[in-house]
């Protein structure tokens, strides 16, 4: 069942019943994932990525979308798999994460987009503590749907921005950060 949340004053509320209801789910490394869909600003076809010297391997590059500089992230590199290797489905997802008071357009590059799922916040598992491949905080929950789950991605951890300028900043640039800590 979902973690429950002690709202202040108010009644005890089942976080997944506060959950957005549809997804958009999409293949990666052989796993299907999902991201809210309300996060989803559009799917365009793989194609016209600029490399950006001296980044880490999941920051695959930007792209000019309509005039703007997009950065476009590699998932499976980013959950610490091997980078993903474009194929005739590939696709980037761009997606809107929240930063204080702005919200940036960061791109995914996924293997391929499925479908928009409806999973009701009852068929919505907590995230298992151990034996994922990803990061537990980079996973809002397991949806059921058909009998296989779908692993419901917290796309604002995922692409935390204050997260991903620690690992592309100077001192990771030049190993300042490893010898710091």
């Amino acid at each position: 069942m979902g973690s429950l949340v002690q709202a202040r004053g108010g009644p005890v509320v089942s976080k997944t019943e506060t959950a957005p209801a549809q997804y958009l789910t999409f293949s990666l490394a052989g796993e299907m994932f999902g991201v809210g869909i309300l996060n989803v600003k559009e799917i365009i076809e793989f194609g016209n990525l600029t490399e950006i010297p001296m980044m880490p391997a999941f920051i695959r590059g930007v792209i000019n979308l309509r005039g703007a500089v997009v950065p476009v992230i590699d998932l499976a590199a980013r959950f610490g798999g091997k980078s993903t290797e474009v194929g005739r489905r590939t696709c980037i997802v761009i997606v809107e994460v929240p930063d204080e008071d702005t919200r940036h357009d960061i791109g995914i590059i996924v293997d391929a987009v499925s479908e928009v799922l409806e999973i009701p916040g009852s068929e919505i598992e907590p995230p298992p503590s151990f034996g994922a491949r990803i990061r537990a905080d980079f996973i809002f929950g397991m949806g059921k749907v058909a009998g296989k789950f779908v692993i419901l991605l917290e796309i604002n951890k995922v692409l935390s921005l204050e997260e991903i300028g620690m690992l592309t900043g100077p001192e990771a640039m030049t190993g300042d950060a490893l010898a710091a800590g």
